[in-house]
């Protein structure tokens, strides 16, 4: 079990705090705040407008996604049509193979919603430069505004012990205030609070919502109406103040007069969230004043504990959540000019370490334990029909977004990512065994809240991206790299192994034998790209891709490894798994010498594709290495060098974790270089996915392909953290990709497998101290290498090693060197 991480030697002396100099005119040029549950754009100025979300409030139903599926099983899905797909595909009839296919794909996943909008505006109010300024340390946003006679300082955080969006104003001079609050949900009415102390506004929430591809489905958003029997999708935003100022009441809301001082406290209830933690299955437990109740007694009670224990308590909650700190370049602290700073700036090492923060901000703000895992836009969004429907996409969307919290120790922000999984695995084990007779659990390539399994597409979704079954594979391995980093051997136990186990045995059952005996997969994609058929056509169906085989190859290595470490009696499934790892068909290496994305060496539709999921063996797995696989490594590099450089910030993210395995620091640097370049285009069209045209960050930093997704800003600090210190294949590896450009720097807090902590340092672009701590109840033997030297040590359990820097080489091999 982890013990208590030992204090670092390396403290920041003050915050890092990011500022915009006018509030924000537009939705994209807002200020993030959030705890995992709500989530707020902040715009400042005098009309205070905070954008709300609920990590809850979806559309759909608790039984959407079971229902879907007795439908598609209605409509002839199921594993004897499976065995005519894998026919047609063994006989070359790829057409025919892809019309019964068709059968499989159910309708869609569900939307992530806006929920509300809190307007706290000031009157004869205006901001002062800078108008905003967001310390992401202390994760709050500091205003400054003038108003006839006097100051008002404005300060608003989402605290997670407090369960609300906290703003707390003081002024030194009397200001008058409006609070309101509107939906762009169905109202389903609001209500001022005796002592006009209070407001709450309830919502409900559409039972059925569709995607922008979905152009058929009129109208979009479906609502239940009087159907005393479909689940009551309800919501409850209670608003709570305290003053010194005198409340009358308005049409809008509440406005607050002669006030020097407001403390206001906004949370949130839905019947989701309580069908989320199992209280609630059927939707219609718990009663609409219940919901609205809790809302109510949180705002109420938050208000009542003052701002000044409000703000202490919220502070070191988010210092525990995120502890790893970067100073790359050696410059952190201060207040950076966004705009000049970093979007327009040339300092690449301050830049790398502004997005690195930003990114374990953004983290730590949209996914904490209790709630809902962060979606494509992470917990922040204002369309009613947003891009992809800001679901799960888990087809690497999903993963890289928690590609960070294991190695900056985020255990708090993992916990969503375990419970989506855990409901995604109870309809994927129907799923499983519903469309191919299979044991275990299965996903493909959506996910919702509600925990849909199905491949999507309603019978007319491209198999490019409807069609794949390893999702739930691809998830897995993200879980196993909880354990790995953090060693922590009762949660592999009780709610990793299961998981593992069922998407292992659909692993084992999904493989068939070719005519020699190879397992391989069939029918199978490669997301999302397509090649060209003997016929000339494109077509994304065929057999055995290189990432199935990548995928299920290391599924099978963990969970041989899970059996080891958890001292399990299964030598049935030991003997299986062994049995598929001895007889897997191998990844092809094309007459070019670049890693063959499909069993056959066949030419792509887009050699640009923005998905490097052939690569996956290198990152973020570890099972394609220059050490044990040396020929596909290299190809690995041909094909990355094939593909080119960025086009939207995930495949950036992607393609600069990869250069960091590759030992090619360089390349990472121009590619986060690129990606770091401010978007000039606009915003709000979704650009063209075929590498034509390249994104970049939008004026809050949030990076675009267009239109934005969260995944990248989560995925850099993972990326960025790769170049530093890397920890797969059983070695601790010390800058290992450091760009030249960064010649200095140090960071603090970041977490190696299994069970380590690292801090290091570096100075004219050599590694000056490092220091490794055993965070497990057990010693532990490392090995550590730099430069090109490799040592061995133990390190006592809750120890500390101090590398000895100047001369590694020196340290004793294989023994207990000066481990502390």
């Amino acid at each position: 079990m982890p013990l208590p991480t030992p204090e670092s030697r390396f403290r920041p002396a003050g915050t890092l705090r990011l500022a915009w100099n006018r509030p924000a005119s537009n939705w994209n040029e807002a200020t993030p705040l959030g705890n995992g549950r709500i989530g707020a754009m902040l715009f400042g100025g005098a009309s205070g407008r905070y954008a709300l979300n609920d990590a809850t409030v979806w559309s759909g139903t608790p039984d959407g996604p079971a229902d879907a599926l007795r439908d598609v099983l209605a409509a002839g899905a199921g594993p004897e049509r499976l065995a005519r797909i894998r026919a047609a595909l063994d006989e070359g009839r790829t057409r025919e193979a892809e019309d019964l296919l068709m059968a499989f794909e159910g309708p869609y996943s569900q939307e992530f919603l806006p929920l509300a909008d809190l307007d706290v505006r000031i009157e004869d109010a205006e901001a002062v430069t800078p108008a905003r300024v967001l310390d992401l340390d202390d994760a709050a946003i500091a205003e400054t505004l003038t108003i006839p006679g006097g100051t008002v300082r404005r300060r608003s955080w989402i605290s997670a012990p407090a369960r609300a969006l906290i703003v707390e104003i003081t002024a030194d001079a009397p200001f008058t205030a409006s609070v309101a609050l509107r939906t762009p949900l169905h109202d389903a009415g609001s209500a001022v609070l005796p002592g006009l102390a209070g407001m709450t506004l309830d919502i409900v929430a559409p039972i059925d919502g569709a995607p922008l591809h979905e152009t058929a489905v009129d109208p979009p958003l479906t609502y239940a109406g009087d159907d005393s029997e479909a689940f009551d999708a309800f919501a409850a935003v209670a608003v709570a103040w305290s003053t010194d100022g005198l409340a009358e009441r308005t049409p809008e809301g509440v406005t607050l007069r002669g006030a020097r001082r407001l403390l206001i406290a906004l949370s949130t209830s839905s019947r989701a969230a309580s069908w989320w933690a199992g209280k609630d299955e059927e939707g219609r437990t718990v009663s609409r004043e219940t919901i609205r109740n809790h809302a109510t007694e949180q705002a109420d009670a938050a208000v009542h504990r003052g701002a000044s224990t409000l703000f202490e308590e919220h502070v070191a909650d988010r210092r525990r959540a995120t502890p790893a700190r970067f100073a790359i370049g050696g410059r952190r602290e201060g207040t950076w000019d966004v705009d000049r700073d970093i979007l327009h700036g040339p300092d690449l090492p301050l830049k790398a370490t502004v997005i690195a923060e930003f990114g374990a901000y953004l983290l730590a703000s949209c996914s904490r334990s209790g709630a809902p895992a962060a979606n494509l836009q992470g917990i922040w969004n204002d369309e009613l029909q947003p891009a992809w429907s800001s679901n799960y996409t888990i087809n690497i969307n999903t993963e890289m977004n928690y590609w960070a919290a294991p190695v900056l120790g985020m255990d708090d922000a993992f916990e969503p990512l375990l419970g989506m999984v855990e409901k995604l695995a109870r309809n994927g084990a129907d799923v499983a065994r519903g469309l191919y007779g299979a044991r275990g659990w299965v996903g493909h390539h959506n996910s919702d809240l509600w925990g849909w399994a199905l491949p999507v597409g309603g019978g007319h979704g491209a198999p490019s991206w409807a069609i794949w079954m390893m999702g739930g594979v691809w998830l897995t391995h993200s879980l196993w790299d909880a354990y790995e980093f953090g060693g922590d051997r009762e949660l592999l136990r009780t709610r990793i192994w299961p998981l593992l186990r069922g998407a292992a045995e659909f692993g084992l059952d999904w493989l068939v034998p070719d005519a020699e005996g190879r397992l391989r997969t069939s029918p199978s994609t490669s997301p999302e790209n397509s090649f060209f058929a003997p016929d000339g056509e494109g077509t994304a169906v065929g057999l055995t891709s290189a990432s199935d085989l990548l995928l299920l190859q290391s599924l099978f290595e963990r969970a041989r490894t899970a059996i080891d470490v958890l001292q399990i009696d299964d030598d049935a499934l030991r003997a299986e798994l062994d049995e598929a790892l001895a007889h897997l068909a191998p990844v092809i290496v094309r007459a070019d010498g670049r890693i063959g994305e499909w069993s056959e060496d066949v030419v792509e539709v887009e050699p640009l594709h923005r998905h490097m999921t052939p690569l996956i063996g290198i990152h973020p797995l570890d099972v394609t290495t220059r050490e044990r696989t040396p020929e596909l490594f290299d190809a690995g590099i041909r094909l990355l060098d094939a593909r080119g450089p960025g086009a939207m910030g995930w495949s950036w993210a992607w393609k600069i974790a990869l250069r960091a395995r590759m030992r090619d620091g360089e390349t990472a640097a121009s590619l986060l270089d690129e990606a770091l370049t401010a978007f000039d285009g606009d915003a709000m069209r979704h650009g063209p996915v075929d590498g034509s045209e390249w994104g970049g960050l939008l004026p809050n930093l949030f990076s675009t392909h267009p239109p934005f997704q969260i995944d990248a800003n989560l995925g850099f600090p993972a990326s960025i953290t790769e170049l530093l210190v890397q920890s797969h294949g059983g070695v601790v590896r010390l800058l290992p990709a450091l760009p030249s450009e960064w010649r200095e720097g140090d960071v603090q807090g970041i977490r190696a497998r299994t069970g380590l902590e690292v801090d290091l340092a570096w100075s004219d672009g050599r590694l000056s101290e490092a220091q490794l701590r055993n965070r497990l109840d057990e010693d532990r033997d490392v090995v550590i290498e730099h430069d090109g030297v490799r040592v061995s040590v133990t390190i006592a359990a809750g120890g500390v090693f101090d590398v000895p820097v100047g001369d590694l080489a020196g340290a004793v091999v294989g023994g207990s060197a000066d481990a502390r």
